[in-house]
């Protein structure tokens, strides 16, 4: 029975049992003034999404640090994609209602190093140049072009932690550069240093000049302590899994950095920077770095220009200091990733993410809570929404078409939640993976790894041995469904939001998006149920009437008797109504988060959260 109800749930979304709302117009126009807020980022693995020139899979010229590491039947090497394939994939991902393009680090790499290569671009060498695996200069500067006249922004990924592993130690490596015992240089504190332990650095021959800029190449840069160990101060001083850690605590290093990514701005004009590995850097760097850049593209015509940063802590008060503290305009918000995957996955109460959403006060102190979040469900380092479910202790035996529906629930809610929702390239497609890191990182175009291609898709019977560039694939439209209804609805970008207590089983969730800037505001209510059954909630109602802006298909309507409302929702789904009556003036307060002061300005109970 579960298995029927919840495929007509899905299937009847996407057949046209939703009021998605309008569309962009795709003329390219207003893309500069558009606030982050408004964003739907596609996060995408250039290497991995589609092959526009098989004449650069081999990168540089023979001989060169950028040649080889091609094989397209090894998951840990390149497999051929490039910027000519993504800028001749634009229409499939307008489609899909993008209007953001993050992509993996485009700059020059050391093509391969430790038995792997670089086909996700973390080992730069080269920090002016564009890798010739993904295409040249030129290439990357018309995809830009492209993507802004179609008014979709470009993202860069950007990395200040390390290079790529050139520098070596007497200890652990021999003369040709080889590690003595695989992987093994232990890290040496700053305590053992003092007390004269230390590791001496070399660069093996041939190598004391690939890095650009030239001053990349001496060693006084760098912090040479050898391998993190992944914890203490090792965090930030240690090399990362044998990577060149440059000395981010140094003063002196800090306008040569800046220099290196607004001369990156001044020559391709991206909207902005993803920050890897920020967490393995100093807070005062971010302190001056991140300002720095933001004046530098703002005066360069780039209003909006920003950058979010990956932090990997799932505790809100750790993470928050990147925002607080670091002066990062943003973060990519793991804990909500931990606690939305804790609900779907594992079967723990909606509780578990009302409580993580009551603590969005730490990121603003009091500011707009804004853009500082990024959403997402999954990634290239931990894996699919869809692999979580298939292994989950709670969900392994769910099936297929459960497996779908909570992955669709999973993305509704990071569009109808607060923070700018990132898709996870291929989970349009219903990739699943097999777990993270190199298994999480399929191929869209034909793929020639094994491994990859005996997965499981969600939603299609296509394997990933086919080309995966189907816009009627089921999640792709709701996806585009989701996408649209931001489009229609600021208050999903921009808007104020207040948990609100209910009636239910404690599978559901309510919380309310608030947005008065353009007009009155209304309630715009987002209703969720994250269990397997049916179930009715109860609450206050702000309003008299409520439309249906969002349901699955034969979804019962909202009641409202005596100042509550009411209504029936069906296993795993989301639901979007729209208080059809304004509320009261005066206007809401600015702060996205100020659920404190909800009462006094539009006259309605205080909302306490107590799950």
């Amino acid at each position: 029975m579960l298995g029927k109800a919840i495929w007509g749930l899905a299937l009847g979304a996407l057949l046209g049992g939703c009021d998605w709302g309008a569309g962009g117009d795709g003329d390219g126009g207003g893309y500069l003034s558009r606030p982050l807020q408004d964003e739907v980022f596609y996060f995408v693995m250039p290497d991995r999404f589609a092959n526009g020139d098989a004449g650069n899979d081999l990168g540089g010229p023979p001989g060169s640090i950028a040649h080889g590491g091609f094989d397209p039947t090894n998951k840990a090497f390149h497999h051929g994609g490039d910027m000519q394939g993504l800028l001749g994939k634009l229409d499939y991902l307008q489609g899909l209602g993008v209007t953001a393009i993050w992509m993996t680090p485009l700059l020059v790499n050391q093509a391969v190093q430790n038995g792997s290569s670089s086909y996700h671009g973390y080992w730069t060498v080269d920090f002016t140049a564009i890798d010739p695996h993904f295409g040249t200069d030129a290439d990357l500067q018309a995809l830009i072009a492209a993507a802004h006249s179609r008014g979709m922004k470009v993202f860069f990924d950007i990395i200040v932690n390390h290079t790529a592993d050139v520098i070596r130690y007497r200890a652990c490596h021999d003369e040709a550069g080889a590690y003595l015992e695989p992987w093994e240089c232990p890290y040496l504190s700053k305590a053992e240093l003092a007390a004269g332990k230390s590791l001496t650095p070399f660069l093996p021959a041939g190598l004391e000049d690939v890095k650009r800029p030239a001053w990349l190449n001496e060693l006084r840069w760098y912090n040479n302590q050898g391998n993190s160990v992944w914890e203490g101060e090792s965090i930030l001083y240690g090399d990362f899994s044998g990577l060149d850690d440059l000395n981010t605590g140094l003063p002196e290093i800090v306008p040569r950095l800046v220099g290196v990514f607004t001369d990156l701005v001044d020559k391709f004009r991206p909207d902005g920077f993803r920050v890897d590995t920020a967490r393995h850097v100093e807070v005062g760097f971010w302190q001056a770095f991140a300002p720095a850049v933001q004046r530098h593209a703002q005066a360069a015509g780039i209003p909006n220009f920003t950058m979010f940063g990956e932090s990997w802590y799932l505790d809100p008060g750790e993470l928050s200091i990147y925002v607080r503290e670091a002066r990062l305009p943003g973060v990519l918000d793991f804990p909500l990733q931990e606690a939305l995957k804790q609900v779907l996955v594992d079967g723990a109460p909606a509780s578990v993410l009302a409580a993580l959403l009551a603590e969005d006060d730490r990121y603003s102190q009091g500011r707009d809570l804004g853009p500082e979040l990024l959403t997402f469900t999954g990634n290239h380092d931990m894996g699919r929404i869809g692999w979580f479910l298939m292994e989950g202790e709670a969900t392994a035996d769910a099936g297929a078409e459960e497996w779908l529906a909570r992955a669709m629930l999973a993305h509704s809610f990071i569009f109808m939640a607060r923070g700018v929702p990132v898709i996870y390239y291929g989970d349009e497609q219903g990739f699943t993976g097999d777990g993270g890191d190199q298994d999480a990182r399929e191929n869209m175009f034909p793929s020639q790894v094994d491994i990859y291609n005996d997965n499981l898709l969600l939603g299609t019977r296509a394997t990933t041995a086919e080309d995966n560039f189907d816009p009627s694939h089921p999640m792709y439209r709701h996806l585009r469904g989701l996408a649209d209804l931001r489009a229609a609805l600021p208050a999903l970008g921009r808007g104020l939001q207040t948990l609100r207590p209910h009636e239910s089983d404690g599978r559901t969730l309510a919380l309310s998006r608030l947005y008065a800037a353009e007009g009155p505001a209304h309630d715009l209510l987002a209703l969720f149920n994250f269990g397997n059954e049916s179930t009715s909630v109860s609450l206050p109602a702000w309003g008299a009437r409520y439309e249906v802006r969002y349901a699955p298909a034969l979804a019962p309507s909202p009641r409202v008797r005596a100042g509550e409302l009411q209504m029936e929702l069906p296993p795993l789904s989301a639901v979007l109504l729209q208080g059809a009556d304004p509320l009261p003036e005066p206007a809401l307060p600015a702060s996205a988060n100020a659920v404190a002061r909800v009462e006094e300005h539009l006259d309605i109970p205080h909302l306490v959260v107590d799950y």
